[in-house]
């Protein structure tokens, strides 16, 4: 099976944000002396009402519904006899009582979660417990890129990384922290030989508090160029299996560690997947032998990604590197992604053709983590010499009325820049009258994507555009599910060769059939600067993503789910993306306001229209699980004294879920008479704004167009709005 058919065949199964239901079991945290209130913020980030335990003794799966505390005295008594089956067990360890945390707690709980009591992190603590009990997955969604690239922080100590770190990850999908490089200070001025846990577990509290990427946790061994002793492998498990008790999404494990350490880890890993890395620095290592052969099954049976890199001595061992790249994928269908690279600056063409987490470096960082690492724009600047990357034309299409698309054609630019793309970027203006010009750009030969701001209405895209209908032999364009059901095209990509989804993309259908189709206006019909024949367009709908990011950077998924909404919006168009992020949450009901909700998007959601002062007041008579926890509003800035008003009504928490902060996402920017953020705020709920939606939304726009990663936060910097 190839990897489109894979991925289609895997979302029939799942949600397409990535969003899964997760470990169910109840999830107890254990606090410190004087932290009692940590579980409350567990509590309020899983959506969940709380209360104290004594012990672990009676707790059963009936519990779920809760989050449970217990103070770390208590839970020496009888954490180890616990029903593990019914119960999660969360150490949550504050950095400022002292490190390391209490060491038999540390060995018998779940996961650890590390935190500062002065900069504490609400953002690291939804990430760490969305991921640890599965709600989220990045690693689907990472491998079903065209490419994928990671970069090491080679620093001493990451904080001398952070303050460059939006701009270091430009580029990178993963970021890795190299342990072995770490250099731990001691009292005296030296510095100890090997970082300890109590060290390098701040480092990774520290990393992840600011950036979004997922964390490589990597131990370099003495032989494969890394500064860890060899003489102790049970050292090594102990490090990296407390990786995966602190949510490090990546583990690297080398493939030299005896088999009971790399089989263990692999079993006890839950959510955080395993890379099994092989590096070779003889010189003499072929990749044509049998040994390499060996060495791929080897590592296939305990990984979740297989990492093989050699140092060569001649050109032409590049090209049998990429047989044996073939061969692997042949013989072993079934088998994890590889990544394969050769080192040193003979084995740098190897980088431009391995797809599968190519480490990268970047000249901010003080060393190189391998001879021979290229940054992402050197890479690029490769494929596009060797015409791997052909020079396109991506467009920004605004209306006339729009004031988003036009101040961010320079920020493509720069980031096409930063990431050393040989496109061009331009906006160019709608005109409301027809589809002509959509067409026109999207018939050249050079075109190379576009994104819509305001989105258009596929209807409105399809109407008497006899291009758009030629596509695919007359079936027209390509459209993701989520462009079905939405309705509404923010983005189309050009798909090269037999149509298939893009990467990032759920199961597509076409648009229609080829009656009544001019075939003369099919795509690259008697046009050599047509778009190619053997191309095909893709609508997609990027922005319902950016809605789901933004509900839940600071929430995990489970805090939606079977919860009620409100979405206010003048139109059915301007809904209809919230409607479909809000079904991927799992939103139980929603109540609409000013819009007629279309037959295809309530699928999966009870919706109940507010029509009438009575409609609103039965909505506030409802027990409090029922009652409206997220307002969303498209409402435009003339009719904020409405949103207002709504917000008012529903503000604060009732009953036994009081520390549950609701939430309130304004969609429309603008001049207003009043601010409806800063009147949500006052009522108690949390409040974000366009910017943010719009920053996730460029986030995901620029994946599906050029297949890169731009950190959130790289977004918001460029924009003059830092993240923290």
């Amino acid at each position: 099976m190839n990897r489109s058919s894979r991925l289609m065949a895997t979302n029939r199964t799942k949600i397409t944000s990535g969003l899964q239901k997760g470990d169910t079991r109840t999830a107890v945290i254990i606090y410190g002396p004087g932290q009692e209130t940590i579980v409350s913020v567990f509590a309020d980030v899983l959506g969940k009402p709380y209360r104290m335990a004594d012990s672990f003794q009676g707790i059963t799966s009936i519990e779920q519904e809760l989050v449970l505390g217990i103070s770390l005295a208590s839970a020496k008594i009888d954490i180890s006899s616990r029903n593990r089956d019914a119960v999660v067990a969360i150490n949550a360890h504050c950095v400022n009582l002292g490190m390391p945390p209490d060491t038999y707690i540390s060995a018998q709980c779940d996961y650890e979660f590390l935190y500062p009591e002065t900069t504490f992190s609400r953002r690291d603590l939804a990430r760490f417990i969305s991921f640890t009990l599965g709600q989220i997955n990045h690693h689907d969604s990472l491998m079903s890129k065209p490419r994928t690239y990671f970069i090491s922080t080679t620093f001493p100590d990451v904080r001398a990384a952070l303050p460059n770190i939006d701009i270091l990850t430009v580029g990178a999908d993963a970021v890795e922290l190299r342990v072995d490089l770490l250099k731990e200070p001691l009292n005296d001025g030296s510095f100890a030989p090997i970082p300890s846990l109590s060290y390098v577990g701040e480092q990774v509290m520290l990393l992840r508090q600011r950036t979004e990427l997922p964390i490589i946790f990597t131990t370099r061994c003495t032989r494969e160029n890394g500064r860890f002793p060899m003489d102790d492998p049970d050292l090594y498990y102990e490090y990296l299996f407390r990786a995966i008790q602190w949510g490090v999404e990546y583990i690297d494990v080398e493939l030299w560690l005896p088999e009971h350490i790399r089989r263990r880890l692999y079993e006890k890993r839950g959510s955080s997947r395993i890379m099994s890395a092989f590096h070779d620095f003889s010189g003499t290592f072929k990749w044509p032998s049998p040994q390499a052969e060996s060495i791929f099954v080897e590592s296939r049976k305990y990984a979740d990604i297989v990492k093989m890199i050699s140092i060569i001595n001649d050109h032409n061992e590049n090209f049998e590197l990429e047989y044996f790249r073939s061969k692997i994928r042949s013989e072993y269908p079934g088998s994890p992604p590889l990544s394969a690279v050769n080192m040193g600056e003979t084995g740098q063409f190897s980088r431009t053709l391995n797809k599968v987490f190519t480490p990268i470096t970047h000249h901010l960082l003080p060393i190189i983590a391998a001879p021979g690492q290229m940054s992402a724009a050197e890479i690029n600047a490769a494929l596009s010499l060797l015409g791997q990357l052909p020079k396109k034309s991506i467009y920004g299409i605004s209306s006339p009325f729009s004031r988003i698309a036009t101040p961010y054609a320079p920020f493509y630019e720069k980031c096409f820049n930063e990431l050393g793309l040989p496109h061009q970027f331009a906006v160019v203006e709608r005109h409301l009258t027809g589809p002509n010009c959509v067409e026109a750009l999207c018939n050249q030969k050079s075109f190379g994507g576009a994104y819509l701001s305001p989105p258009v209405s596929l209807t409105s895209l399809m109407h008497n555009s006899s291009f758009f209908a030629g596509l695919n032999n007359g079936l027209g364009p390509s459209l993701t599910e989520a462009a079905r059901t939405i309705g509404m095209i923010d983005t189309i990509v050009v798909q090269s060769g037999s149509p298939s989804p893009p990467p990032s993309a759920p199961p597509m259908t076409p648009t229609g059939s080829n009656k009544g189709t001019d075939a003369s206006l099919s795509p690259g019909a008697n046009n050599a600067e047509g778009l190619p024949s053997n191309s095909s367009l893709i609508f997609d709908n990027a922005n319902w993503r950016g809605i789901v990011s933004t509900l839940t950077r600071d929430l995990a998924p489970s805090a939606y789910s079977g919860r009620a909404a409100v979405v206010l919006a003048t139109n059915a168009d301007d809904a209809a993306s919230t409607m479909y992020a809000l079904r991927a949450l799992r939103i139980g009901k929603v109540y609409t306001v000013g819009f007629k909700t279309p037959p295809n998007l309530p699928r999966g959601l009870e919706v109940e229209p507010w029509n009438s002062l009575e409609s609103l007041q039965r909505a506030r008579m409802v027990p409090d699980k029922a009652s409206p926890f997220v307002i969303i509003s498209a409402l435009g800035p003339d009719k904020s004294n409405i949103v207002g008003m709504l917000v008012r009504a529903f503000g604060g928490s009732r009953g036994s879920s009081t520390q549950i902060r609701k939430v309130f996402l304004d969609l429309v920017d603008g001049p207003r008479k009043g601010d409806p953020s800063a009147v949500a705020e006052q009522s108690g709920f949390a409040a974000y704004g366009v910017a943010d939606t719009t920053a996730f939304t460029t986030v995901e726009t620029l994946r599906l167009l050029v297949g890169q990663n731009v950190p959130y936060s790289f977004v918001r910097l460029a924009s003059g709005q830092g993240m923290f």
